[in-house]
């Protein structure tokens, strides 16, 4: 039974503190588990991160070569039919700021994509900057209509 005065921390969760320099039958006096000399075993005596010695760090060795184009991408948001049919109803105009409204396209954004996903059960008239062959098909069949915006 669990009461107050049973409550005890986990098994090997509490450890006594390390008390270093304390005589040499204690494990841990003399050299305090630093061994003999040198810049490891002094006082403030620590090296940075990545130091090897003098040798030419790895930082250093490896080639800083290649191009990376992340920065330049596009930003596409996607948008699926199945969320159109959730949140817009029948006959309803859906372009980028009615999308906004409804907090489908958030943040800056260099266009909007709608992707086939889902189901469509009703009409709306569609106007995004890019759309997949599979969500013109289920706008089609619904009965509504899709503009592509050409990027230039």
């Amino acid at each position: 039974m669990l009461n107050l005065h049973t409550i005890q921390p986990n098994p090997g969760a509490k450890h006594r503190k390390k008390r270093l320099g304390n005589g040499e039958s204690s494990g841990l006096g003399k050299t305090c588990g630093k061994g003999h000399k040198g810049q490891k075993a002094r006082s403030g005596g620590s090296i940075r991160p990545g130091f090897e010695g003098g040798q030419m760090p790895l930082h250093r060795r490896l080639p800083k070569k290649g191009f990376n184009n992340t920065r330049f991408q596009d930003k596409i948001i996607t948008v699926n039919v199945s969320q159109l049919d959730k949140f817009f109803e029948e006959g309803a105009t859906v372009d980028e700021n009615s999308l906004r409204a409804v907090k489908l396209v958030q943040g800056q954004c260099d266009a909007v994509k709608l992707l086939g996903s889902g189901e469509l059960t009703k009409k709306l008239t569609i106007i995004v900057d890019l759309a997949s062959a599979g969500a013109c098909e289920k706008v089609a069949k619904a009965g509504g209509t899709i503009t592509v915006l050409s990027k230039a």
